[in-house]
């Protein structure tokens, strides 16, 4: 019995002094787009350079998976990820289901990147997460295909309307400076 009460409190040692260390941006859970066990901002994203991007499959920008989709690819083994959220906000330019929306993704635009289930990123009824995105420096999406920079750190870099490309110099400046 000692040796049980022992080990659960090791493990929640371990537990607190987890999530004491991340960041207030990354500490939460999202579940991923079509599917049932949320993760971790955390324990899969700390300490990455991070681009996050609320999406939608009926827009003129919706196009940009491409070029996400290629940054994902390219850097990705140099600790960066694009992170997809998909949001019906703007003009109802996300209408279909979880299931839906990643059939296309997938079969359209060769997305691989992780995306989440859809999320509210606008307005008053605003994901917090999104909500701390805007506050933290990176502004309120204006619209689809908005895009945050997280540095390593955890903190918001910037944000970036949705006419500013994937492959625009602007961003890709931006996610080397904070890769290095």
């Amino acid at each position: 019995m000692l040796v049980r009460l022992m080990a659960s409190a090791a493990l929640l040692c371990v537990s607190l002094s987890a999530s004491a260390a991340c960041t207030p941006l990354l500490d939460r859970e999202f579940r991923p787009l079509a599917g049932k066990d949320p993760v971790n901002l955390c324990s899969q994203y700390e300490g990455k350079v991070l681009l996050v991007v609320n999406t939608a499959s009926k827009c003129g920008f919706t196009p940009q998976y491409e070029g996400l989709e290629a940054l994902h690819a390219e850097l990705s083994d140099q600790g960066f990820a694009v992170l997809g959220f998909p949001s019906n906000d703007f003009a109802g330019q996300e209408p279909g289901s979880e299931k839906e929306i990643l059939e296309f993704c997938t079969l359209t635009y060769g997305v691989k990147f992780p995306m989440f289930a859809k999320t509210v990123v606008s307005g008053t009824g605003a994901d917090p997460f999104y909500q701390q995105l805007a506050a933290d420096g990176g502004g309120a999406p204006g619209w689809n295909f908005h895009k945050y920079l997280v540095g390593r750190d955890g903190k918001v870099i910037g944000g970036f309307p949705s006419k500013v490309k994937p492959d625009s110099a602007e961003l890709r400046a931006a996610i080397e400076a904070a890769l290095h």
